[in-house]
């Protein structure tokens, strides 16, 4: 089968670090991915079936793999070589179209799972990422094992796999992955009733983030942070109260907050904020809006970088991670999948228009360079289209 195979090869890892740093996505033609034809991955054991995409996305952390700046702290939780892709609409052998819930849980590696009906990735210890059959990888598309959304086919266990509803388009599903991410993002926020929440970018994660906000909370001022166009006009559309560029969006807290400013820091500020970009900037950025004793979550994975923290301290703020998604503990005592929480999101708010470009695997190159510079060409989320 033909796939994007991305190897151990140090030297061209480095090599698409620098040439990122000057090109966004340049990583993709001098690095470590290539297009292959390798073996089909083999199914681990009955409870596996054999997926063949139809879309995948491009999403940050393949970038960041992809570009060279992921942080090392991931080097135990891949095998090499791997497909990578994680965000998957796809067909069994028995044709039907399924939705993937990439997390290599517990009863992928044939373990219990933590609790009856848990979610692939609840728990609250990690140690099963060590056992099992399969080799190491903390999800699909960065498992050898299992293959990914990046290649003609992947296995995936019983426990990963969603039905799509006849009524779901491709587009709709392949947003499944990324819309349950920004669920988990609004529901570990916390949100009373009445607060106000910042959200720090506005590409896939963040309007996912906002879109679950308006629909599961009770926030009451939203402000989203936007580059370009049509970001700000999707913000718009989900729900967004004020709208700033990531430069202006300390001077636009104040001003609503009707704080004063602490240096470089807000007195006050809102009483969230929700980091789905994660660079050093944008961690700053959300410790010095949010409030004293207020809550950030970092959705956007961070990358390795020095960042004063004594803010944080002195303002006693909470700092919570936001990885993927799980079992959702509501307000009213229920709970739900983040996943089950994702199909209603993606219907209600529409989340299939941010789909804006389809590559086929050989213009990988394209593909990469486009999802790298989404936001300045007036695209959301860019993907690959196999076995149409």
């Amino acid at each position: 089968m033909e796939a994007l195979v991305f190897e151990r090869k140090p030297a061209r890892y480095v090599a698409a670090a620098v040439a990122s740093r000057v090109v966004p996505g340049a990583g993709g033609g001098v690095g470590p991915l290539r297009l292959r034809d390798i073996e089909p991955p083999e199914l681990p054991g009955p409870e596996w079936r054999t997926i063949r995409p139809r879309l995948t996305g491009i999403c940050g952390s393949d970038l960041a793999t992809v570009e060279g700046r992921s942080s090392r702290y991931f080097e135990p939780l891949v095998s090499f070589p791997f497909v990578p892709g994680h965000e998957v609409v796809g067909i069994d052998e028995d044709g039907r179209r399924l939705a993937l819930e990439p997390v290599l849980g517990p009863e992928a590696r044939g373990e219990p799972p933590p609790f009856p009906g848990a979610a692939p990735g609840d728990g609250d210890d990690y140690g099963y990422l060590l056992g099992g059959t399969i080799k190491d990888g903390i999800q699909i598309g960065f498992c050898s094992s299992t293959g990914g959304g990046w290649g003609e086919m992947l296995v995936a266990h019983q426990s990963q796999l969603h039905s799509v509803p006849d009524h779901f388009s491709d587009e709709a599903a392949v947003m499944l992955e990324p819309a349950a991410g920004g669920v988990h993002a609004a529901v570990k926020a916390q949100v009373e009733s009445g607060a106000s929440v910042a959200v720090l970018g506005a590409g896939t994660m963040g309007l996912c983030s906002l879109a679950a906000l308006r629909s599961l909370t009770s926030a009451g001022t939203i402000i989203v942070t936007a580059k370009y166009p049509h970001q700000r006009d999707l913000a718009d559309a989900l729900g967004a109260d004020i709208i700033v560029n990531p430069d202006e969006v300390r001077r636009a807290v104040r001003r609503f907050s009707g704080c004063r400013m602490l240096g470089n820091y807000l007195s006050g500020g809102v009483d969230i904020t929700i980091d789905a970009v994660g660079s050093p900037a944008s961690v700053a950025d959300a410790i010095a809006i949010t409030r004293p004793r207020g809550r950030v979550v970092l959705l956007g994975m961070p990358e390795s970088a020095r960042i004063d923290l004594t803010g944080l301290w002195h303002r006693e703020t909470e700092l919570v991670g936001a990885y993927t998604y799980g079992t959702e503990y509501l307000p009213d005592g229920q709970t739900a999948t983040s996943f089950a929480m994702a199909f209603d999101l993606v219907a209600s708010a529409n989340l299939e228009r941010l789909v804006s470009a389809r590559y086929p695997l050989d213009r990988f190159r394209e593909a990469v360079a486009h999802a790298a510079e989404a936001g300045a060409r007036g695209a959301i989320k860019v993907v690959f289209e196999q076995n149409a």
